[in-house]
């Protein structure tokens, strides 16, 4: 993991005296990415710096790497994992000075211009200044995985790893994009898949494009786009048959693991419950690596934290579970340190949590420099399939991808999308849609794909670039092989229902790797369903501690003053805190990290380490021992509370005989309970009348008040109960 910095002027002058200090200063805004090491290199009318986390050669390995005249510079960072492969292939015909992975790109380039990622495997973001064809080159790899941006401002050329290397130049705008940002769908979370090109989130900075190299001349400053790769179409079912799908991905996902595994510093895994993190540790148990697991609120409830050290002790494998229990929530300046580290307003709960993560992993074992994580498997092989069903079949999951898909579809002709919504039933068919976007519903796997592809880029490659660079740390990927990316993406549509329902592909494909009672565990998310309550109650304290500091410093920024409804965002803030509003936490924080962000767009804060509470972990002999359920928040609902209906909700009951009951809200009906699995719930939610204690309740309705206390918490946060007051009981009610 390490950090590119440049500019170029492309009108064919050179660099004037300031060059080395704005070069040294974007150079700085990287550090965290590369603590080893810092060069500067500057070639007439071109700079470029680079920071380094020496993983591989780390006496030898330094870059920029410069050709034997002189004239091409190349600095590359991320990892080329089939660099020994390459290698031999330029034996005899090259000299190399170093054992860098990375050296062999620069013979590569030597030789075949910009066709020398063809056979590269590897993620990168690269970038060559060649004074031979007056051109510099920025490419990234095949998926994007790590970053680079650019900027064109007239006759100059700004290109870095992160954008705050970018904002050191004094010609770099530092403007960030409100209109864009709002209507992004990876950020207002619209149910529409998107196919818009990621965004930065700053006016006039760019993504060098996945899979693509930019070439821009240095006398003309002409860019001009070469794209390399692509995700492939389907193939027909005789060319892949079901078998060497989940075989071939056994073998590339061995190979990966392997290849991911080579460095000269200590390498961990981040291991959550699930089974993709799992099999990565397990094809990495030989070498006895370190793993290092999230215990929070959140990952204990909804049994995450558990199953990772169930996993690991499976495997043999030393297994750190990272306390971070309700009384960690982030300090303001805390806070801005990691968004500005982050520099996306998609910044939230697994950013913190992961980055502290990095922070212990460091702290504990310094000599580690990379992390090995289940990342990606998801999206390419059915891993949400089940959940975008919600709880029906293959065929509903299509169908509701159809329904994600016509709405991308009908977005230009937005009226007319009545014919399909507007009414209880549908009154068009497809054929309809295709009169407004020819083919879009061809193949809405095919596309939900691509908007995966997309998401991946825009918020997950940042969260594990960003968490893990800044403290350090390299993240590794490798079920994001572009080889595995490709075999995934080419199965047959007659094998995608049996391959990618419940992610059978990768179940089937780990089975001679994991044990059975891991392979067959439904899909986890790392703080969400059971227990997110947890996760959103310590980020709600977050935004209203301090006479809500971060929100007030954000409505400040110019943007804000155009854009947001101060009062309505305090005053849903201020529902969120008292437990009146079921209110999405995490869109209200994207909100406000906007504001945020724009501050500090014109106000460039210095890049540093994270910093704040020294993490620690938890020798998890019992999950529920006192010593675990201390990350937990004291329980609000005790015998002695006094709860009843919040303004507004209405339990109504169905027809007789019908055994479901609803909860309404505001005249809107919002939960379905039924009789037959919530009874005791039922029973209590219509005894809270606002004066009997639960203890009370509990008694005479004969439920059990620790069974219900986690309905009655989701209740409160949600905004459906409200306390009425609080009193002492007398023997034998408290719950």
């Amino acid at each position: 993991m390490c950090g590119i910095a440049g500019f170029a002027h492309t009108d064919g002058t050179h660099l004037d005296g300031g060059a080395d200090q704005i070069l040294r200063n974007m150079a700085r805004a990287l550090r965290p990415r590369g603590p080893d090491d810092m060069q500067v290199h500057h070639a007439g009318q071109a700079s470029m710096s680079f920071t380094r986390l020496a993983l591989i050669d780390p006496a030898g390995g330094r870059q920029p790497f410069v050709s034997a005249d002189g004239q091409v510079i190349l600095a590359a960072n991320g990892e080329v994992y089939n660099h020994r492969e390459l290698r031999r292939e330029l034996s005899g015909t090259v000299e190399f000075r170093s054992g860098s992975d990375c050296e062999v790109l620069l013979h590569l380039y030597l030789q075949k211009g910009l066709d020398f990622l063809d056979d590269v495997r590897g993620m990168f973001g690269i970038a060559v200044i060649d004074l031979r064809e007056q051109r510099v080159v920025l490419a990234r790899d095949r998926l994007g995985i790590k970053p680079l941006f650019y900027s064109v401002q007239g006759p100059t050329l700004l290109f870095g790893s992160e954008i705050k290397a970018l904002f050191e130049h004094p010609r770099c705008p530092r403007e960030l994009d409100w209109p864009a940002a709002l209507a992004d769908q990876s950020l207002n979370a619209a149910p529409v898949m998107s196919d818009a090109a990621p965004t930065t989130w700053f006016k006039g900075i760019e993504h060098v494009p996945t899979g693509s190299l930019l070439t821009i001349g240095l006398r003309d400053g002409r860019v001009r786009e070469h794209r390399y790769w692509s995700l492939p179409e389907p193939v027909g079912a005789e060319r892949l048959p079901e078998r060497s799908v989940i075989d071939g991905l056994t073998e590339l996902l061995r190979s990966s693991v392997d290849e991911c595994l080579v460095a000269d510093a200590e390498i961990g895994v981040l291991l959550s419950g699930g089974l993709d993190s799992a099999g990565v540790a397990a094809l990495a148990a030989h070498t006895g690596t370190h793993t290092f697991s999230a215990l929070t609120g959140s990952t204990l409830v909804n049994g995450d934290a558990r199953y990772a050290q169930q996993t690991a002790r499976a495997l043999g494998l030393p297994n750190h579970q990272v306390a971070l229990g309700a009384d960690r929530v982030p300090a303001p300046d805390e806070w801005r340190q990691l968004l500005w580290l982050m520099e996306t307003p998609l910044c939230g709960p697994e950013q913190f949590y992961k980055s502290e993560m990095y922070r212990y992993a460091r702290a504990e074992r310094p000599l580690l420099k990379a992390m090995l994580l289940g990342s990606g498997a998801d999206e390419f092989s059915g891993g949400y399939s089940v959940d975008l069903a919600g709880g029906g079949t293959w065929d509903d999951f299509l169908a509701n991808l159809g329904d994600l898909a016509r709405r991308r579809a009908l977005g230009g002709a937005g009226a007319v999308s009545v014919w399909w919504e507007g009414t209880e039933a549908p009154l068009l068919t497809d054929e309809a849609v295709h009169a407004y976007a020819p083919g879009a519903l061809d193949d809405v796997y095919g596309a939900y794909l691509g908007w995966k592809f997309r998401d991946m880029q825009q918020y997950n490659f940042w969260v594990e670039d960003r968490t893990a660079s800044g403290n350090g740390v390299e993240a590794r990927v490798p079920f994001l092989d572009h080889r595995i990316v490709e075999l995934l993406a080419r199965v047959p549509r007659a094998h995608r229902e049996r391959l990618f329902w419940n992610k059978r592909v990768v179940r089937e494909a780990l089975a001679g790797v994991l044990p059975a009672e891991v392979l067959a565990r439904p899909k986890l998310a790392f703080y969400e369903g059971d227990g997110v309550r947890h996760t959103h109650r310590t980020f709600v304290r977050m935004l209203t501690r301090d006479g809500f500091e971060l929100v007030e410093e954000a409505l400040s920024s110019p943007g804000a003053a155009r854009y947001v409804d101060a009062d309505n965002l305090r005053e849903t803030l201020r529902r969120l805190r008292d437990g009146r509003s079921g209110a999405h936490i995490e869109l209200l924080l994207r909100i406000v990290n906007l504001g945020l962000l724009d501050r500090m767009a014109a106000d460039v804060p210095v890049n540093r380490a994270p910093h704040g509470e020294t993490p620690y972990a938890l020798r998890a002999a019992d999950f529920d021992g006192p010593e675990v359920l201390g990350v937990l928040e004291p329980p609000r609902c005790t015998g002695s509370s006094v709860l009843r209906l919040a303004p507004g909700v209405l339990v109504l009951d169905d027809a007789p005989g019908e055994n479901t009951s609803y909860v309404a809200v505001d005249g809107a009906l919002r939960y379905v309970i039924d009789h037959g699995t919530h009874t005791d719930w039922l029973r209590l939610l219509r005894g809270l009348d606002g004066h009997r204690t639960l203890g009370e309740l509990a008694a005479v309705t004969g439920c059990a008040l620790d069974a219900m206390r986690p309905l009655l918490e989701e209740s409160l946060d949600s905004g459906l109960l409200e306390f009425a007051r609080e009193r002492e009981q007398e023997g034998g009610t408290q719950g």
